[in-house]
């Protein structure tokens, strides 16, 4: 059964009375295939994916709930940036929080956002937090610029960043649909 629903809390209480498996499409709380799926597109591009410097820029919610999971599952070098409140609490080291970006783009590989809540969406935050192609160009050669969808232009990444080589956004999309049935099929205890 493959469930969409705002609690992860729901998602727990059916997975414990189903007698199925329980594929977690998205929650409030994480979007675990997404994610599970955009490291597959990384690895496929850059096969020394662990190595790799990954950097989430924005606001706490579901994509970096996934991505610091999946961070301390792979044990990758995971930073995020926001604004001085956002630290996530997190035990272990994979997990590190800054408030300045310049600083720490360079050194990244992989720049990660997601949509901007509206109380985000403020001249003086995106001024100072938004992916733009300057921005880009202070990271480790190869670098890449993977957006969660839906991508809203000139908020967390501007338009001319999204018509650069950096941004895999769409692309990456596209191994979406082939992890999730991996996911299913996994889950159906099958093999291809």
């Amino acid at each position: 059964m493959i469930i969409r629903h705002p609690s992860f809390e729901v998602m727990k209480e059916l997975a414990e009375h189903a007698e199925i498996p329980i594929v977690n499409a998205m929650s409030s709380q994480n979007h675990p295939c997404e994610i599970v799926a955009d490291l597959y597109t990384i690895r496929t591009m850059k096969p020394h994916f662990q190595k790799l410097t990954y950097t989430f820029v924005g606001p706490p919610g579901n994509i970096l709930n996934s991505w610091i999971e999946i961070a301390s599952v792979f044990d990758l070098t995971f930073q995020h940036i926001c604004s001085p409140g956002n630290r996530v609490c997190m035990d272990g080291q994979n997990y590190q929080f800054w408030t300045e970006l310049e600083d720490k783009l360079a050194g990244s590989d992989v720049v990660l956002t997601d949509s901007l809540p509206s109380e985000y969406q403020t001249e003086d935050y995106i001024k100072k937090y938004q992916i733009n192609l300057e921005r880009m160009r202070l990271t480790n050669p190869g670098a890449i610029l993977n957006p969660c969808p839906p991508f809203d232009r000139n908020q967390e990444v501007s338009e001319n960043v999204m018509q650069s080589d950096y941004f895999v956004g769409h692309s990456f999309k596209k191994n979406l649909l082939y992890v999730q049935q991996a996911i299913i099929i996994r889950s159906l205890g099958l093999s291809v």
